[in-house]
């Protein structure tokens, strides 16, 4: 069955998007705030017109701003900058890591996409930036969202930034600096006794509500537009390489969505023209902790099937134990030729200071198992060390350091003398 498509606060006359579409059994709606089809539950996607996409070309991104906004002719929400609820991320390093690649015996060229760099300091700004822009022009006048972390950053931030009331949600485990790096914009904070997967399951609850009609959850209501955020990462990568795709990506896995939408961004830009397919395509590989591996778990047993975890271990912004689009990053990999990993703790651990001893990135516990991934990929033969590869970090060192604060500290002390630091080796 197919819905009718009415019209919506999207204004379709600047945006390319049309409608929301499942992506199990294809029923279309209109550009409204839900996120699960009435048809099938399955989830929804923005869909665009290929027209409007088909006139998009290098020399406009290129004349954007130094941000996503760059990408605003590609994207569902956010066409008029005095619409946007924005913090401006995007656009940022794409390291070349050849001491990295050294150490991993990777010989093609190797690339750290570093999305510390972002305002609030993980990817998250992006995809907080298109969801709220879209819940502005549909109406909504308070912001939340369900998080383990980074997310909940990003939410107060732009509420603060944007002068609107924010309500987020959290794990009361979470790690104390991401608890302070969103406590500290002044919004309503609340922690819940339970998993990720407990605090997501009532901001579920919490959306039907009259108390929150007026409240866009980013990851439940506004989700689809959400998600779309995560495609400029993809778009980026094939701008800053001189417009074309890598032949290998690593993209570390919490629900999922990440990597499909990466996937997706480098479809749509061969589809519109603005880069041309890899002779051999592309390959993704996923990474998750081996705390919450379940999608990993389905891939190297053969199913197609997610089965829930209760997530442990230091890699906190990955737990998520029942990944909404788990089957579909499943999918991602398979069609690409793509493989999943995960990591320990000590894997991670170890990562996370080779990454920052070989290229100067201080990542999260996020990036370590993404770097732990990598090295367990290129020993194993699934990741060509002769092809050109890009990881994603996607968030600071500093919002999780005290995975590593007990294994780094001061190489010598000394008292403050010339004898004491000849004393200690410093002068050779």
């Amino acid at each position: 069955m197919t819905s009718t498509i009415a019209p919506s606060g999207i204004d379709t006359t600047a945006s390319p998007a049309r409608a929301l579409v499942c992506r199990a059994c294809q029923a279309r709606y209109p550009l409204a705030a839900q996120h699960a089809c009435y048809e099938c539950f399955g989830p929804l996607e923005v869909e665009y017109d290929a027209a409007a996409l088909a006139t998009v070309t290098r020399e406009q991104i290129e004349a954007g701003p130094r941000n996503l906004w760059r990408y605003a002719a590609l994207l569902p929400a956010g066409q008029d900058p005095a619409t946007r609820v924005s913090l401006d991320p995007g656009l940022t390093p794409l390291v070349a890591a050849p001491h990295l690649a050294a150490e991993l015996g990777i010989t093609a060229p190797l690339w750290v996409k570093d999305d510390s760099a972002n305002p609030t300091h993980s990817f998250k700004d992006r995809v907080v930036s298109v969801a709220l822009s879209a819940a502005r022009a549909l109406g909504f006048t308070r912001f939340a969202c369900a998080s383990t972390g980074n997310l909940a950053n990003s939410v107060a931030a732009h509420a603060a930034r944007a002068g609107a009331p924010s309500v987020v949600f959290i794990p009361s485990d979470l790690e104390q600096g991401k608890v302070v790096t969103t406590a500290v914009y002044g919004g309503e904070l609340v922690a819940v006794d339970g998993s990720y997967d407990d605090v997501n399951r009532l901001c579920g609850e919490l959306v039907e509500t009259d108390e929150f009609e007026d409240t866009a959850f980013v990851n439940v209501n506004v989700r689809p537009y959400y998600a779309e955020g995560s495609k400029t990462l993809g778009y980026e990568v094939a701008e800053q390489l001189g417009w074309r795709i890598p032949a290998q990506v690593v993209i570390p896995m919490a629900s999922g969505e990440l990597l499909t939408k990466i996937d997706k961004a480098f479809t749509e830009l061969i589809e519109i023209g603005l880069v041309e397919a890899p002779a051999g395509g592309w390959k993704v590989f996923g990474a998750q902790s081996a705390g919450c591996n379940p999608i990993a778990t389905a891939l190297h047993d053969g199913r197609d099937e997610i089965v829930p975890v209760k997530p442990t271990g230091i890699a906190k912004s990955l737990n998520i134990g029942d990944p909404a689009a788990g089957l579909y990053a499943l999918e991602a990999v398979r069609r690409t030729g793509g493989w999943m990993e995960y990591a320990d703790d000590d894997e991670i651990r170890a990562a996370i200071r080779l990454l920052a001893r070989t290229t100067g990135v201080f990542a999260e516990t996020a990036g370590g198992v993404t770097v732990a991934v990598l090295r367990k990929l290129v020993e194993s033969g699934k990741l060509d060390p002769s092809a050109e590869t890009v990881v994603f970090n996607t968030g600071e060192g500093l919002k999780t350091i005290d995975a590593v604060a007990g294994q780094v500290g001061p190489t010598h002390r000394i008292r403050p003398s010339l004898r004491a630091a000849r004393d200690a080796g410093l002068l050779g």
